[in-house]
C-alpha cells in the first residue's frame, strides 16, 4: 500500500499469475484506503497473441483486441483482460497497463539460455533447431524492456495496451544460427519440435515460446515515448553484446592455464586434475597434432571435388602437406613454426575460447612462446591476429620443479608400461632432462617470458609423489587459481554423483557389516572356546577337590568304622531287639555302658 507503482512480470513462471492476480484485486478492492493515486503495471508475454489469425500485416497494438492466446497462456490472457477493466473503473485514484512483451534476452538469456548453454559448452558437433526454424520470434531486450517500463511510469500514456518489442524479424533458425556462430561448432540441426520436450534444460512453457510465430510492430512505442534503444534492431544484430553480458551475468569467463616443467615431474597428472575441476580442456602437443592431423584427412576425404573456390578445402590440404614434409624431413618430428600454427589454432578454436585451457608442458622455448603468443600489427585486413594474444595468452602460469635425483629415482620406479608410453627409457629421459635445464639456465627462457608480461609464474617445488603430499599441491593451486568459472554439474552428473555416492555408502555399509559379522564371529569363536577351556579346567579343579578331600577324610573313616560303627551297630541291634519305650534313651544309655574308650 505504501508504493504509488506496483510492477508484476508474468513471463517467466506460471505460479506469478495467481499473484499477480491476487495483487490487483487486492489493489482494485482498497481504492478508498489510498492516499494518492496509484498505478499497477502487469508485464506479460506476447504468447497471449500466439494463436491470432494471422493478417497480410504486422500485428500492432490496435489489434489487441483480436488477440487469441496459446492454450498454455489462458490464464495469462484472462489476468490480462482483469488488470485492463479494474483499471478503468476508477483511473484517477487506480490506473492499469499491460504491457506484452517480447521473447526477452540480455543478461542471462531467459528463454534462449538452452542453445547460449549447448553452444558455449561445445559438447554437441550441432546445435538442435526444434520445428523448422522459419518461425518469426518476437523479442526485446531485457534493459530495452525496463525503459518501456520507465517511460510508462513517467508518461502515462493514454492507451492501457502496449506491445514491447524490438524492431527485428528474426527466424528462430537466424537467432541459433547466430549464436552457433559465436560459441560454437557453427552447424545446426534441424529435429522434429516434439524432441524438445525431452530436452531436461527447456520447460514447456519455454517451448511453447520458442514455437510462436508472430510478426509485431509496437506502434505506441515509436508514437509516443522516445526510448533510447540498446537492441533496437534485434538479438542477432547485436549478438557480440548479448553474448558479453551472458558471459558477465552467469560469470562464464574462460580459464587459461599454463604448466611448464622438467620431463616426470608431473605436469600432465596436474594438468588432468585441474582440466577436471575447472571443466577445462587438457591440452597436450601430441594429442594436438594427432586431433589435428585426423581432423585434416577427415576433411580431405569429405571435400567436394567439384567445388571451384573450395578455400578450406585447399588450406587443410597445404597444411596437412606441411606436416607431412616436416616429419620426413625432421625425422618424424615438426618445425617449431608447424608446431606453433597447429597449438594456436587448437587454442582458439570455440571450446577452448570458451571455457579456457591448461596448455601441458609447452611452450618449450622461449621464441616457441613468443611465436604462440605475439602481438603484432595486423597485416592484410587480418583482425584476428591483433586479437589472438588477448584470446589465448595464460591467465596462470605454473612453473613445477624438482631435483634430478628425486626425478630419476621416479622415473626408476614407474612401471614398464608407463615408461614405454612417455618414452622414459633411462638414456632418453636424461637426454630430455638435460636439454630442460639447459633452455632453462639461458637469459631468455618460457618462464621469462610471461615474467615479461607481468604473468608472475606460481614456483612449485615437488618433493614427494605420496598422496597426502599431492593433495596439499592441488589444494595450492585451487586456492591460487580461485574458484570454477564454468557451469556447475548438470542434472545428469548431479544423478550420476549422487549415485557414485550412494553405491559408495552401500559399499562401505557392506564392507562395515562384513567387518562386524567377522569381529562378531571372531568373539564368538573366542568365546567358546573360552568357555570349553574353563569347563575342562572347573572339572579338574573339582576332581582335586575330591581327590583332597578323600585323602582328608581317610583318618576319620577309619576311626569311625574302627571305634564308632561296631558299637552303635550292635546298640541298634539291641534296640531293635529289645523295643523300648525311648529308643534314643536306650541307645545313648547302651553307648555310654558300652564306650570303648572307657572299657
Amino acid at each position: 500500500m505504501a508504493c504509488d507503482v506496483i510492477i508484476y512480470n508474468i513471463t517467466q513462471h506460471a505460479e506469478q499469475v495467481d499473484e499477480a492476480l491476487w495483487a490487483v484485486s487486492a489493489l482494485h478492492n482498497d481504492m478508498g484506503l489510498f492516499s494518492g493515486s496509484k498505478m499497477f503495471i502487469l508485464v506479460s508475454t506476447v504468447m497471449t497473441w500466439a494463436c491470432s489469425k494471422s493478417l497480410n500485416y504486422d500485428f500492432t497494438d490496435d489489434h489487441f483486441s483480436k488477440r487469441r492466446a496459446h492454450p498454455n497462456f489462458k490464464p495469462h490472457i484472462d489476468l490480462e483482460k482483469t488488470v485492463v477493466h479494474m483499471g478503468k473503473t476508477k483511473r484517477k485514484f487506480f490506473s492499469t497497463y499491460v504491457v506484452a512483451s517480447g521473447l526477452q534476452y540480455g543478461m542471462g538469456e531467459q528463454v534462449f539460455h538452452y542453445f547460449f548453454k549447448t553452444s558455449w559448452l561445445g559438447q554437441e558437433n550441432e546445435i538442435p533447431i526444434f520445428g523448422d526454424g522459419t518461425n518469426i520470434v518476437p523479442t526485446i531486450h531485457v534493459s530495452d524492456l525496463a525503459s518501456v517500463i520507465l517511460n510508462v511510469i513517467k508518461h502515462q500514456p493514454k492507451p492501457y495496451y502496449l506491445l514491447a518489442v524490438d524492431s527485428s524479424s528474426n527466424t528462430l533458425e537466424q537467432i541459433v544460427k547466430e549464436v552457433a556462430s559465436i560459441y560454437g561448432p557453427r552447424k545446426i540441426q534441424k529435429r522434429p519440435f516434439e524432441e524438445a520436450y525431452l530436452m531436461e534444460d527447456l520447460s514447456t512453457m519455454e517451448i511453447d515460446s520458442l514455437l510462436v510465430n508472430l510478426r509485431m510492430q509496437g506502434v505506441h512505442l515509436k508514437e509516443l515515448f522516445s526510448i533510447d534503444w540498446l537492441c533496437e534492431t534485434g538479438l542477432v544484430n547485436n549478438m557480440e553484446l548479448v553474448v558479453g553480458e551472458y558471459q558477465r551475468a552467469r560469470g562464464l569467463l574462460p580459464l587459461r592455464l599454463c604448466v611448464l616443467g622438467p620431463p616426470a615431474v608431473g605436469k600432465s597428472t596436474v594438468s588432468r586434475e585441474i582440466s577436471k575441476y575447472y571443466k577445462v580442456h587438457h591440452i597436450t602437443l601430441k594429442e594436438t597434432i594427432s586431433e589435428t592431423i585426423s581432423q585434416l584427412e577427415e576433411e580431405m576425404r569429405n571435400a567436394d571435388p567439384h567445388a571451384v573456390d573450395d578455400n578450406s578445402a585447399a588450406e587443410a590440404k597445404e597444411l596437412l602437406n606441411s606436416l607431412k614434409d616436416s616429419m620426413e624431413q625432421y625425422g618424424g618430428l615438426f618445425d617449431d613454426q608447424l608446431l606453433v600454427k597447429v597449438m594456436r589454432n587448437k587454442l582458439m578454436s570455440p571450446p577452448c575460447r570458451n571455457q579456457g585451457f591448461v596448455l601441458d608442458g609447452f611452450p618449450k622455448t622461449y621464441e616457441q612462446a613468443k611465436e604462440l603468443f605475439y602481438e603484432r600489427e595486423p597485416e592484410d585486413g587480418d583482425t584476428e591476429m591483433s586479437t589472438c594474444r588477448k584470446k589465448i595468452l595464460p591467465d596462470f602460469v605454473l612453473c613445477l620443479d624438482a631435483s634430478d635425483v628425486f626425478l630419476k629415482h621416479r622415473v626408476m620406479m614407474l612401471p614398464e608400461r608407463l615408461v614405454q608410453e612417455h618414452n622414459y627409457e633411462l638414456e632418453h629421459f636424461q637426454r630430455r632432462l638435460a636439454r630442460y635445464r639447459g633452455n632453462n639456465v639461458e637469459d631468455e627462457t618460457v618462464v621469462n617470458y610471461f615474467d615479461e608480461l607481468d604473468i608472475s609464474p606460481l614456483y612449485l617445488e615437488i618433493t614427494s609423489s605420496e598422496e597426502p603430499y599431492h593433495l596439499l599441491l592441488m589444494q595450492t593451486i585451487f586456492g591460487t587459481v580461485g574458484r570454477p568459472r564454468n557451469y556447475g554439474p548438470t542434472s545428469q552428473e548431479v544423478e550420476e554423483e549422487e549415485r557414485r555416492k550412494t553405491e559408495e555408502k552401500m559399499r562401505r555399509e557392506a564392507q562395515e557389516k562384513a567387518e562386524e559379522e567377522r569381529h562378531e564371529a571372531e568373539e564368538a569363536e573366542q568365546r567358546a572356546a573360552l568357555w570349553k577351556e574353563w569347563t575342562v579346567r572347573l572339572q579338574e579343579v573339582r576332581q582335586q577337590e575330591e581327590e583332597v578331600l578323600e585323602a582328608e577324610s581317610a583318618p576319620l573313616r577309619n576311626y569311625l568304622m574302627e571305634h564308632v560303627m561296631p558299637t552303635l551297630t550292635q546298640g541298634l541291634i539291641t534296640c531293635c531287639t529289645a523295643r523300648p519305650q525311648d529308643p534314643v534313651d536306650f541307645l545313648a544309655e547302651f553307648l555310654t555302658r558300652n564306650n570303648p574308650i572307657n572299657q
